[in-house]
């Protein structure tokens, strides 16, 4: 290539370099009216000072306001920012200060030097540096970390100033259902606090469950505040709020990390702020008390605890066949007074049967519920009726069992290792030999002495490992025969609990008594079943669980839908 043609390419770069293409960044911490206007003011500034110089050209004005610069995932803009710059869109962004553009060091140098990869530096106007410098990034680590030790001070500062506040009785927080919080101080809104005696009155009172008060609440057409519609989550968190009864506990969440800005709830890593007989309560103490006592007892009771559990073995697997809902677990009494677990379609079991509610809304389900031990039960002649080589199975699942629980021992003589901690010693016990008589240095022999501790400790850690292991040897055959009873039992038939059923169901549809399908994961049928009259059924397929009350009887056929 001639020396003309590389002159023409420095031409070009000239002519194209000629006008940088630039976007300015800011950013107000607060959203008062004076930090308002100097948003205004900082776009309005960097549109001017961009423009003031002949060699760059104004891309764009990225503004994010009254959001934090401790943390980048929620400033949109920033965001937007840093992509429009990954696009080439843009050479240089100009921007006032560090601290407005991230007070976290890691941020600041994370982002300019991925910035400096796709060629785009960054200007900090007053602390006068550019990042595309070669000493920037040190001068950049520096300002940024006193940066985020100012972020940290104010952080305490503004804590420390809101704990005060606190213990003056000054209430953080926003309105809630029943009351109204204005400049620190709650006053009872007398609509919301109607909702709330109507709530405590229905639970003490008539005795009713959290899933009936919401149910009935819907149906009136009551309202809730900040949430869609009533749920028994709601009733519960309004039953333990102590501040309906005069008391007010703060700081119930607290932030661990002031860069994060992330609230955790206060599980006692800090301290509460209680202040008893604040406000002007809605309830009276004795009622609430009386309220928190009833659902104390039922969350102690075992039956109380999983009533309330999602984490049933059958959860989302039961559909209602009427209205398509999920089943949800429910506990209900016999005559004789023992307790059974049954499944309850969701929409039934919030709005009971069929039914327009006062908002002109259809609501409610005629879908039955089905007793957990049935459903079982109706999973054991799923399985049962399954055709497979029994033994093929039994084989190879040991196969594969006994392939991963086996220990190779192989290179494992406990006797040899042990002659070599009897070797190492002896080594040991003729350093001092060597030490007095002068033929080695005292830093000679602790570094050699300490070399052979070393090589006794792995050797006996060894040694140790092999004593384990034989003795989980002598119990592998032991192991191997309970597992090989198991699967007999499951393959041949036992009815198991829920566990195992769950993961082999995909879905158990209940229409009616007379239609119960059952579809199974990965096999293209469905098993129909129908609530037999008597044991002896024509069509086969009915067995007896004798060990539950009141067991139903079933009878069934399997149909292809591949």
């Amino acid at each position: 290539m001639s020396i003309d043609k590389y002159e023409t390419l420095n031409q070009e770069r000239k002519i194209q370099h000629t006008k940088r293409k630039v976007a300015a960044y800011c950013r107000v911490s607060t959203d008062n009216e004076d930090q308002a206007n100097s948003f205004e003011s900082q776009q309005r500034y960097f549109r001017q000072y961009i423009e003031r110089n002949p060699d760059w050209e104004l891309y764009e004005v990225f503004a994010d306001e009254g959001i934090s610069g401790t943390n980048t995932k929620k400033r949109k803009e920033f965001n937007r920012m840093i992509a429009c710059a990954k696009n080439g869109d843009f050479d240089l962004i100009v921007t006032k200060e560090i601290s407005r553009f991230a007070r976290n060091t890691l941020d600041s140098i994370f982002y300019t030097r991925d910035l400096k990869k796709h060629g785009v530096g960054v200007i900090f106007m007053n602390d006068n540096i550019n990042t595309l410098d070669g000493d920037a990034e040190l001068r950049l680590a520096i300002m940024s970390s006193i940066a985020q030790e100012e972020s940290r001070k104010t952080s305490e500062r503004v804590k420390w100033g809101q704990k005060r506040q606190m213990e003056q009785g000054v209430v953080f927080g926003r309105s809630m259902l029943g009351y109204d919080v204005k400049d620190g101080k709650m006053y009872i809104n007398e609509d919301g606090a109607k909702v709330v005696r109507l709530i405590f009155h229905k639970f003490v009172n008539e005795g009713k469950g959290t899933h009936v008060i919401a149910r009935e609440l819907r149906e009136e057409g009551i309202k809730p505040m900040r949430v869609k519609e009533w749920q028994n989550t709601v009733i519960l968190r309004v039953i333990r709020n102590e501040k309906y009864c005069g008391d007010l506990v703060q700081k119930k969440t607290y932030t661990p990390d002031f860069l994060s800005h992330e609230k955790k709830y206060n599980r006692g890593q800090e301290e509460f702020v209680i202040i008893k007989d604040h406000h002007e309560p809605i309830i009276s103490r004795e009622l609430f008390d009386k309220a928190n006592r009833i659902l104390d007892e039922k969350s102690l009771s075992q039956e109380g605890k999983a009533k309330h559990s999602n984490r049933y073995p059958f959860s989302g697997k039961i559909k209602c066949g009427c209205c398509g809902s999920s089943y949800v677990a429910r506990y209900k009494t016999r005559k004789n007074g023992s307790r059974y677990k049954a499944w309850r379609c969701l929409e039934a079991a919030r709005h009971g049967s069929p039914h327009v509610d006062k908002a002109g809304n259809q609501v409610g389900c005629s879908g039955l519920s089905i007793r957990n031990e049935d459903a079982t039960h109706i999973m054991y002649l799923v399985t049962s009726s399954l055709k497979y080589n029994k033994e093929k199975i039994t084989n190879n699942l040991l196969a594969i069992i006994k392939s991963i629980i086996a220990m190779d021992t192989a290179g494992t003589d406990s006797e040899k290792l042990k002659s070599q901690i009897k070797a190492i010693e002896q080594k040991r016990t003729n350093l001092i030999d060597l030490y007095t008589s002068g033929d080695i240095t005292r830093d000679e022999f602790s570094a050699a002495r300490a070399k052979c501790e070393n090589e006794i400790a792995e050797l006996q850690s060894v040694i140790d490992s092999i004593d384990k292991q034989r003795e989980m040897i002598e119990k592998q055959q032991e192991l191997v025969a309970e597992i090989t009873e198991a699967m007999n039992e499951l393959i041949n038939g036992v009815e198991y609990e829920d566990d195992f059923y769950k993961e082999i169901l995909d879905k158990m549809v209940v229409n009616d008594k007379d239609h119960i399908d059952v579809y199974l994961n990965l096999l293209p049928l469905k098993w129909s079943y129908t609530v037999a009259k008597s044991v002896n059924c024509p069509q086969g397929k009915s067995l007896k669980k004798a060990q539950a009350p009141e067991m139903e009887h079933f009878r069934g056929f399997s149909t292809d839908i591949g």
